[in-house]
């Protein structure tokens, strides 16, 4: 059972992601710093700081992988001497981009709000890089 202490903190963590939005990797350095300051007052808040880190982690790998399919149409567009300017693949990998930040931003809501409620919310597509 978590107290209300443990339920702030851990909705603090999933919150603290929105520091990506500020500065570079502040959506892993925000909770990381926060869960690794609390992690050992609570199994509540240890369990919410390792589904917040590895979700943000799992977005930053998806998200630098949909980056990297944009380089070969990049590269196509400058070989030809943008005479074939390939919008179709850069626009597709930048809607993409811009999908998964909008389905980020309402997953952390999500979570933050079921730990201000005491439950531990697992996000889905998660890789599970801290156990």
């Amino acid at each position: 059972m978590s107290t209300k202490n443990d339920n702030n903190t851990a909705f603090l963590i999933h919150l603290s992601a929105f520091f990506g939005y500020v500065i570079p990797f502040g959506a892993i350095v925000g909770p990381l710093v926060i869960w690794e300051i609390n992690k050992e007052k609570s199994e509540f808040v240890n369990e919410n700081g390792k589904e917040a880190i590895n979700f943000n982690l799992s977005y930053l790998l998806y998200t630098f992988l949909l980056g990297l399919s944009v380089v070969p149409f990049i590269i196509r567009t400058v070989m030809s001497e943008f005479h074939h300017l390939d919008l179709f693949g850069i626009i597709t990998a930048g809607s993409l981009i811009g999908l998964i930040a909008i389905v980020k931003f309402v997953l952390i809501i999500l979570a933050a709000v079921s730990a201000n409620q005491g439950e531990v919310y697992h996000y889905p597509l998660t890789i599970k890089f801290i156990k």
